[in-house]
């Protein structure tokens, strides 16, 4: 089972990048898909999540507004469209799979992938 993030990058400050989760090896039907985040010597914090039907989407309060989370269960990919990016959005990102959109935003999850580099100048 595998969850590959891509898409990280530099950007400036007001710019976007968006990120990429393939999932693999198994399917994620009935899972809630996550975003993380763990900015340099912080601990990882959640930032998006979105219900395998697509439904309901569920942001921290630091994001909501500028990150959009979607997904295309063909691709079996989730997205993280980030927009109107902040130096304070220096992190590496990672995405992650749990039962349910409490244990995710909680960290509890049963899949995380290794994470890419997300780098905003000022």
């Amino acid at each position: 089972v595998q969850l590959q993030a891509s898409g990280g990058g530099l950007a400036q400050a007001g710019g976007s990048l968006r990120l990429s989760c393939a999932a693999s090896g198994r399917t994620f039907r009935n899972y809630v898909m996550g975003w993380f985040r763990q900015p340099p010597g912080k601990e990882r914090e959640f930032v998006a999540a979105i219900e395998w039907s697509g439904t309901s989407t569920y942001y921290s309060n630091s994001v909501k507004g500028r990150f959009t989370i979607s997904k295309d269960n063909a691709k079996n990919t989730v997205y993280l469209q980030m927009n109107s990016l902040k130096p304070e959005d220096t992190a590496v990102y990672y995405c992650a799979a749990g039962r349910n959109a409490l244990n995710v935003y909680h960290s509890i999850v049963d899949y995380l992938g290794q994470g890419t580099q997300v780098t905003v100048s000022s």
